[in-house]
């Protein structure tokens, strides 16, 4: 179904169009005529499906931009989604002129105090400091049309339930009531028949994943050694296409930059570019003129390319349905595909949640040395020479290739062109990743990702589970940051005519 068809004014159309959105999802089709005809809805749905546009756009569509009152608060369980939520929010709402806020633990509260003076419309926050800035009347609540409780039993799994309760007791009994919860506890059930209004259902079944053609890796690596790794795996596997995932737009940027500084054809889009930055991008990359595409979760939604070989996880996602979406993007229309993904000691338990879902193994593999590496290079240049030597006519340099030969040992006229040709290593041009702050620990303690309560885990880890140890440069450890917002593939293996990739059993198929 067109958005045009679900009843949203032309202003939030418009906003639609230039995120790039064609057709509403299936929680968004459902979910929005609800919305705007003001029921309480629980929806039930994975993170990945559309739900923050299906809750936000009717959100935006009723908020009144003449008032001072926040008109509608999301909860969210971490500082990651309430920053992504609010940045689409505030996409979304940017022609009807909506101020949309966000708040969260471990930030200053001072400066959050100060952005609330703006007076928000739309407020979206973690439920410790929520509950801050309620009991110091910083945020009030009397005027509230819309909350929305966004992945309710993340939220429990991490000890919020009481934060809650005492945030819905702040709001008026007259308001609407949104749920969204990927799974239904008992204790999610209960807030729905405690706190809301009559709620109409909406369940949205997980996107199902056909593996067969899809071989999935992971590769364990510290942060600031996953850029070196992927660049030798790249080089290793000699993709044809292929789509890098990061979590972040500055990720994003980072990872394209650092790609093109080491010789590869690629380019990154984000929500930030203009969407005829975007289309350009795309066309070159559908025509095979960038070999490979980085991009956020936000920015690929939608995308139909044939021909992608690879998807590189370089930031493994926060939920297993947007796993499914990245690698769905490979092993289509009978075509064998490869995805990887690098994982931090820190985020197995993530890896552990993405296999429940795709009742697949991922099998662990050996990041390259320097070396092997070294060898994919020069595979790789050999292949381009093949093709330029296909392509070029002889006839026209034969006297200036007689006189080359005639000054020049053949051996050393070839070496010069291979030397010119293969990418330099990993090591001789240093690229700077700046390292993201780290996922919050699954169903350990009684953290929000961001909230005062949260803990997060800042040791490197060892490189256990894999044969082969590190062999990665370590060129880019930096300071930790918070990330802005939003959020790959492998090899499968039976050679790819290369010799000198025998200790690799994932090349093209």
């Amino acid at each position: 179904m067109k958005f045009s068809e679900l009843g949203l004014s032309e202003s939030l159309l418009k906003a639609i169009k230039r995120s790039g959105y064609e057709e509403a999802t299936p929680i968004q089709e459902q979910t929005i005529p609800m919305v705007l005809d003001n029921q309480d809805v629980i929806g039930q749905a994975q993170t990945g499906t559309g739900k923050t546009a299906a809750f936000g756009l009717p959100i935006i569509e009723h908020v009144d931009t003449n008032s001072a009152d926040i008109q509608a608060l999301i909860i969210s369980p971490t500082r990651e989604l309430a920053i992504q939520t609010q940045e689409e929010l505030y996409r979304l709402g940017k022609d009807k002129h909506a101020k949309v806020q966000v708040v969260y633990g471990g930030a200053d509260i001072r400066r959050q105090i100060n952005n609330l003076k703006n007076h928000p419309q739309i407020l979206v926050g973690t439920p410790g400091r929520l509950l801050d800035h309620i009991n110091r009347r910083t945020v009030k609540l009397e005027n509230l049309k819309t909350l929305v409780l966004d992945e309710a039993d993340e939220m429990l799994n991490m000890g919020f339930l009481e934060d809650i309760e005492s945030i819905i007791k702040k709001t008026p009994a007259t308001r609407q009531t949104l749920l969204f919860s990927a799974t239904m506890p008992p204790e999610i059930k209960k807030i729905g028949v405690q706190f809301m209004t009559d709620p109409k259902q909406v369940k949205i079944k997980a996107k199902e994943l056909t593996t067969e053609l899809i071989d999935q890796y992971y590769v364990r690596s510290r942060d600031f050694e996953k850029f070196d790794t992927m660049t030798r795996l790249i080089d290793v596997q000699d993709p044809d296409l292929t789509i890098v995932f990061g979590r972040t737009k500055r990720r994003v940027d980072e990872l394209s930059k650092g790609l093109i500084a080491r010789g590869y054809n690629a380019a990154g889009i984000h929500g930030d570019l203009t969407q005829q930055r975007r289309s350009q991008i795309m066309n070159r990359f559908k025509a095979g003129k960038i070999d490979i595409l980085v991009a956020t979760d936000v920015a690929a939604r939608g995308l139909d390319i044939s021909g992608v070989t690879h998807v590189y996880n370089y930031d493994i996602p926060q939920d297993p349905d947007s796993y499914v979406h990245r690698i769905g993007r490979t092993g289509r229309a009978g075509h064998h595909g490869v995805s990887l993904t690098f994982v931090t000691p820190n985020e197995m338990d993530y890896l552990r949640e993405i296999e429940k879902l795709t009742k697949v193994r991922m099998l662990p593999l050996k990041p390259p040395s320097e070396e092997e590496a070294f060898k994919g290079q020069v595979a790789s240049a050999l292949n381009q020479i093949e093709d330029l030597i296909n392509r070029t006519d002889n006839d026209k340099y034969i006297d200036e290739a007689n006189e080359l030969l005639a000054k020049h040992d053949a051996v050393d006229l070839v070496a010069a062109l291979l030397n010119d040709v293969t990418r330099d290593d990993a090591h001789s041009v240093p690229v700077k990743i700046t390292p993201e702050r780290p996922l919050p620990r699954r169903k350990h303690g009684n953290g929000g990702g961001g909230d005062h309560r949260r803990r997060y885990s800042r040791n490197g880890g060892g490189h256990g589970g894999y044969r082969g140890g590190n062999r990665s440069g370590g060129s880019n450890q930096h300071r930790s940051h918070r990330p802005a917002s939003e959020g790959n593939r492998r090899n499968d293996g039976h050679g790819n005519g290369h010799s000198s990739r025998h200790s690799y059993n994932i090349h093209k198929r």
